[in-house]
């Protein structure tokens, strides 16, 4: 019998995870761990999870190599140490981004490139599922950065599934705010590898941070109210124009 585990933020995660039917019983879950700190944080849930919940399945850390030079050594230690089985593909993501397609705005592709290769490698492992380290904080500005440059509201979903992959993706951090996942990293002392993109904080997300900082110094509640709003959709209240023939 497995025993209890008493960490607070786990109740959050354990919601998300039975609000959006993320993993059941004997799912092999891939955890897609960049080495920040949302990620890490992600990895270090899941394992609590697996272990000391009443869900019985099985977790497979895959990180990509960039080909920024970064040691994974931390990375390494902290998997082995908590026998995590751990894939590193290496890859030449970051020069094809930055030097041959020379991207002004690099996330998009660099993200995109980085997904695609985390799932192959996931299908390949035989993991049913993808867990990203998304948390409340990314859903907000993917909302408001969607809203205000491209003039529509959306925002990724907490589950995913990818037609061409036979694969779904799940954010079990969705209900946890980004200062949660920074306590975490912090009193946990977990492995956060430093990231040596040349984008890191120049980026218009960014931008969108620093907005709802200010945002909540004039209404304290303002991440709280915007990601509950997300499930709270009034459709009468919008303006949806009926389709002429």
């Amino acid at each position: 019998m497995k025993k209890s585990y008493n960490k607070w933020f786990l109740t959050k995660v354990k919601r998300a995870i039975r609000d959006f039917d993320m993993i059941h019983d004997g799912d092999k879950v891939a955890v897609s761990v960049s080495g920040g700190k949302d990620s890490t944080t992600l990895l270090y849930v899941l394992d609590i999870l697996r272990k000391y919940s009443h869900l019985a399945f099985d977790i497979h850390a895959i990180t990509i190599d960039m080909g920024w030079g970064t040691d994974f050594t931390p990375l390494i230690e902290f998997c082995k140490a908590r026998d995590i089985p751990l894939h590193i593909e290496k890859t030449d993501i970051s020069k094809i981004v930055f030097q041959h397609r020379k991207e002004k705005n690099p996330c998009s592709l660099c993200a995109k490139m980085r997904h695609g290769a985390v799932n192959t490698i996931a299908k390949k492992l035989g993991c049913v599922s993808v867990a990203l380290g998304h948390h409340a904080d990314d859903a907000i500005e993917t909302l408001l950065m969607n809203m205000m440059l491209t003039a529509r509201m959306g925002c990724f979903m907490p589950k995913t599934y990818l037609n061409r992959k036979d694969i779904y993706l799940i954010r079990p951090m969705i209900y946890v705010f980004e200062s949660t996942t920074s306590s975490i990293a912090r009193t946990e002392n977990l492995p956060v590898l430093e990231s040596r993109c040349p984008a890191s904080g120049a980026t218009k997300r960014q931008e969108i941070k620093e907005l709802i900082d200010y945002m909540e110094k004039i209404h304290p509640q303002a991440r709280q109210k915007l990601l509950a709003s997300m499930n709270n959709v009034d459709l009468q209240g919008l303006w949806m124009l009926a389709k002429r023939d």
